[in-house]
């Protein structure tokens, strides 16, 4: 019976043993299954990013453009630390890293370290041919791996690990052109448009496809290109071609820096747009910022104020009012209006002229900026002939620019036109508010047979294979009879032969115009602080070009008038149209506002 139980208890010990080792032996099986062992691939594969679209200007120079960024990579434990020395010396040759700090970096790490970020296309293709080299020189040496006991050698690696926006014509054509932010996209860094054109055009912009390459790789993980290697293509961004000239821009962003000074103003924008097909020649701001570098200075003017500011215009909505009367036949150019010696009251209000007079024609009223003449004859206007006249002329609606954030300004509701009061003040420029690109658009149609147009920056669109594309063409409304545009021609030609626009005049051209000033309500009461503004346009015998100017807040003495501060900048753009030949002056044109 002992014997049998001692046999039963042996017998027991070695199937423990050998369950024992058979757990073992699953276990070795699970963890040399299961664990990294860094063995090496024999495929590789790389992802060519693609980049944003470029902006181009008229005259072929990059507004905007992508640059490709690339990091560096290194495992240390790799370097062979005898030849630590000369790795460091070549890398900081070829990166243009310091040396001193390429050594602290590669000393405070053990394993794969990033010596850099910010590497572009030159310098990562001679860091990727340095690496080549470094491997026959023998600089790196395998590793083992002392867990697994499987060697490895990674040596140094350039990836991409982004793109970078430039912007190389530094602050010119901002605010419109806009910026962008850094986004992050499975570990690589894109930009994606936040302002101006580069938002408003985000969906051609931004890339389309990245290539991807997989095939073996050689002893230095470059892959071999052969007939079992597979790739796709790469899409770019499309690049979005400006009609404005870069040249035309900075010379007309370096007048508005002189007058911004001169006068002291807040800001200046001008915009000169081909009256026929809506191009901008120019959109110009005296406040502008460098998109590369924005600083907190430059906040205020990341905003386009052409098309997001408001303000009450002041007398350049004397020629809408106009246009409407005529329109509807309740006015002719001829009919004489009573002025009252330049004071005139309306229920409570009183309303005042600048200019003094006892009795002026219609015309007169329009070339000496009358608010007593326009205040009365604006009751001839009915609720709905007023309220949808504004509408008709692109007022309290966006005017459909390429541009983001574009404000649809306010006008009176329509029951608010049956008071006298807003009849008048809204005559004039006053109880409404609207942007500077609306009434630019309003202007064009004198100066386009009575249609209305919408003005746009962009010409076309480029894809990556060269196709192009043009912006949709939308429908240009008949707002007023061309007999009526024409009669606002001449009486705008007369405000500056003879009213308060004479100093735009220039022998050989065509020029008709209307100014403004307007007080600026703070806190629901009228300051002493002024908006300036000339709308008008300008022809040669080949060219029309509808061009507007709003000084904002000048503060020189006087300046605060648009005679002073808005009419001189238009004169100086004429100007500058001429030099550049925009514009030909001829013995042949003689204006007439007959």
């Amino acid at each position: 019976m002992e014997q049998s139980d001692a046999k039963k208890i042996k017998i027991l010990f070695l199937f423990v043993v050998v369950l024992i080792g058979f757990i073992i032996f699953l276990g070795t099986l699970f963890y040399w299954a299961t664990i990294d062992r860094r063995l090496p691939k024999l495929e590789h594969s790389e992802v060519n990013y693609a980049l944003r679209g470029n902006i181009i200007s008229a005259d072929g120079f990059k507004i905007a453009t992508s640059q490709k960024l690339y990091k560096a990579i290194i495992d240390t434990r790799n370097i062979d630390p005898k030849k630590f020395d000369l790795f460091v010396k070549l890398y900081s040759l070829y990166s243009g890293d310091d040396p001193k700090a390429v050594a602290a970096t590669l000393n405070a790490n053990v394993g794969t370290t990033v010596l850099s970020y910010r590497i572009d296309s030159k310098s990562a293709k001679y860091l990727q041919e340095l690496s080549r080299k470094l491997y026959k020189l023998g600089v790196f040496k395998s590793y083992e791996d002392p867990k697994t006991g499987v060697a490895f050698l990674h040596g140094l690696s350039v990836l991409e690990s982004g793109e970078y926006r430039l912007y190389p014509s530094s602050d010119s054509v901002t605010p419109i052109v806009g910026y962008v932010k850094k986004i992050e996209q499975k570990n690589i860094t894109k930009s994606t448009g936040v302002k101006g054109i580069e938002r408003f055009y985000e969906d051609r912009l931004s890339s389309v496809q990245d290539s991807l390459v997989v095939g073996a790789r050689d002893i230095s993980n470059a892959i071999i290109l052969d007939g079992n290697s597979v790739s796709s293509r790469r899409f770019d961004g499309y690049d979005v071609h400006l009609s404005i000239s870069l040249k035309m821009q900075k010379i007309i962003e370096s007048l508005l820096d002189k007058q911004q000074k001169n006068l002291d103003a807040k800001e200046i924008i001008v915009a000169v747009i081909n009256s026929e097909t809506g191009e901008f020649v120019t959109l110009a701001s005296s406040n502008r910022f460098n998109p590369d570098s924005i600083e907190k200075k430059d906040y205020s003017a990341l905003n386009i104020s052409a098309i997001e500011y408001i303000y009450e215009p002041g007398s350049v909505m004397k020629p809408i009012t106009f246009a409407l009367l005529f329109k509807a036949n309740k006015l002719n150019p001829y009919d004489i209006v009573n002025v009252y010696g330049g004071s005139y009251k309306i229920g409570t209000k009183v309303i005042k002229d600048e200019h003094k007079a006892d009795k002026l024609s219609v015309e007169d009223v329009v070339a000496y900026s009358s608010n007593v003449g326009t205040a009365q004859v604006a009751q001839k206007l009915d609720a709905v002939e007023f309220y949808q006249g504004l509408k008709d002329f692109g007022f309290s609606v966006r005017t459909g620019v390429d541009l983001p954030f574009e404000n649809p300004g306010i006008i009176p509701a329509l029951n608010r036109f049956n008071s006298p009061i807003y009849k008048a003040t809204v005559g004039y420029g006053y109880g409404m508010n609207a942007t500077f690109m609306q009434i630019l658009k309003a202007y064009n149609v004198f100066n386009n047979n009575g249609r209305i147009l919408t003005p746009h920056l962009v010409k076309k669109m480029v894809s990556p294979t060269g196709q192009e594309y043009f912006p949709e063409k939308i429908a240009d409304p008949q707002i007023i009879p061309v007999a009526v545009a024409k009669r606002m021609q001449k009486i705008l030609i007369k405000v500056v032969q003879q009213g308060t626009g004479t100093g735009t005049k220039m022998e050989g051209l065509e020029i008709g115009g209307k100014t403004g000033t307007a007080h600026i309500a703070e806190d629901g009461e009228y300051v002493r602080v002024y908006n300036s503004s000339f709308f008008g346009f300008v022809n040669d015998k080949k060219n029309k070009y509808t061009i507007g100017v709003l000084v904002r807040e000048a503060k020189k003495r006087q300046a605060y008038f648009a005679a002073q501060s808005a009419v001189p900048v238009f004169k100086g753009i004429i100007e500058k149209l001429v030099d550049n030949g925009y514009l030909t002056p001829s013995s042949e044109i003689q204006p007439s506002y007959q």
